[in-house]
């Protein structure tokens, strides 16, 4: 198997160019990952939540998860974890999430170690960053005034 540097005609060590901007960054972030050397995105630690990945979940949030057992029913639809594709089994203990999916112990609680949502239906948990707390706020706020000017507007005209 051919390796990514020779795939892409490039060496490992070569420097950036000023031409292929996005090309380079991506072939750095390939020899860092080759290397096996630390990323850094303090470029990504601004406060644009838009392009970012969430933080974590809350710890309360994450513990506070309840562990159910898999029934018979599932089971014998043949129900899957989304994380891993492993097939539940009957009366195995699971953990539930608020959105009503369910995921076993190993993969969710590694998930929202990284992300506060669900991998299937991206339902939020609430987390401990209180900036991006305040953004979702925000976000609710934008979402609640661009709703009112659409009735006002919609309400004008007819």
């Amino acid at each position: 198997m051919a390796s990514y540097f020779e795939e892409h005609d490039c060496e490992p060590g070569a420097g950036p160019r000023q031409e292929e901007p996005h090309r380079q960054a991506l072939l750095e972030l390939a020899r860092s990952l080759f290397n096996g050397l630390e990323i850094d995105v303090g470029f990504l630690e601004s406060e644009d939540w838009d392009h970012r990945l969430p933080p974590p979940a809350a710890k309360q949030a994450v513990e506070s998860l309840p562990s159910v057992p898999v029934t018979p029913q599932q089971a014998d639809k043949g129900l899957k974890c989304p994380v891993c594709l492993l097939e539940f089994e009957e009366e195995e203990v699971v953990r539930k999430m608020p959105c009503e999916h369910i995921f076993h112990k190993g993969c969710i609680l590694p998930w929202l170690g990284k992300t506060n949502s669900c991998p299937l239906c991206r339902h939020e948990l609430p987390t401990d960053d209180e900036q991006y707390e305040e953004y979702k706020k925000d976000k609710v706020r934008r979402q609640q005034q661009a709703h009112r000017l659409e009735y006002l507007h919609g309400a004008m005209y007819t």
